[in-house]
């Protein structure tokens, strides 16, 4: 049996393998990392994929209470790694902690540009939580789909709404769409990256581009030499600034 479960929440689903029958919404005790893990089942599912990590038991009652117990110190360690990040003055952001099942381990999530340096700040906040630490870097479209939130056209965020590993989002995308001119604060999610919808006609418009002209290229017509100005991608329809200042329109096909 071949299982997606969750868990961390600032993390994709895992495929597991699984010899028990488990349900949809199980609670279950998985092999992590750094050490067993509680997590939950979001479902099974069909794939060639070889699962290289295995669901260990269903949790019990006892494995609930524990993780519970650890979720309550939660606010605890978000104010100390704060304290000691902010004492370090390192620019980066905590966003989330979590104590391991065994209570020996506690990661902190944080968001930053670029790399950062973190072994003093895992020294000071293990010294006051007397436990061990790990930082995990996240990026802000993770942080985006953890918090969740409305985009610029009413709806839910794409990357909540659409489960599993985020695609990459390029300017390419942008430029291929005819968009890239609005500037970025115009074509940037709530994560202030590029939105994740710049993805889904990318693919479309390049195929539509295929044996157009370049924008403010010199081209040859029926009417004599010009620039093109505007490219209708979905009409396939050129508009171009004649050398006598008139401005045409013409098809593909018509182009010399």
């Amino acid at each position: 049996m071949k299982v997606i479960v969750s868990v961390y929440s600032w993390e994709s689903p895992k495929l597991y393998g699984s010899d028990a029958d488990l349900k949809k919404g199980e609670k279950v005790i998985v092999a992590g990392e750094y050490a067993n893990e509680l997590g939950t089942v979001l479902g099974e599912v069909e794939t060639e994929e070889t699962p290289e990590l295995k669901v260990l038991r269903v949790a019990t009652q006892r494995d609930r209470e524990v993780y519970k117990e650890n979720q309550s110190q939660k606010k605890e360690y978000l104010k100390i790694g704060r304290a000691e990040a902010k004492n370090a003055e390192l620019e980066i952001k905590i966003i989330d902690a979590l104590a391991s099942l065994d209570g020996k381990q506690v990661i902190f999530v944080f968001t930053a540009d670029g790399r950062i340096d973190f072994r003093k700040l895992v020294k000071d906040v293990s010294a006051k939580i007397k436990k061990s630490v790990r930082m995990q870097q996240i990026g802000s479209r993770d942080e985006a789909r953890r918090l969740g939130g409305y985009g610029i056209c009413g709806r839910e965020l794409c990357c909540v709404r659409f489960k599993g590993n985020m695609q990459s989002i390029t300017t390419e995308m942008a430029r291929v769409q005819q968009i890239a001119h609005r500037g970025s604060e115009r074509i940037s999610g709530l994560c202030g990256r590029l939105m994740c919808c710049l993805a889904y006609e990318a693919e479309q418009y390049q195929k539509l581009l295929k044996g157009m002209p370049e924008l403010y290229s010199i081209i040859e017509t029926a009417g004599g030499k010009g620039t093109v100005v505007e490219i209708n991608a979905i009409e396939q329809k050129i508009k171009i600034k004649l050398e006598k200042g008139e401005y045409v329109t013409i098809k593909k096909e018509d182009i010399r």
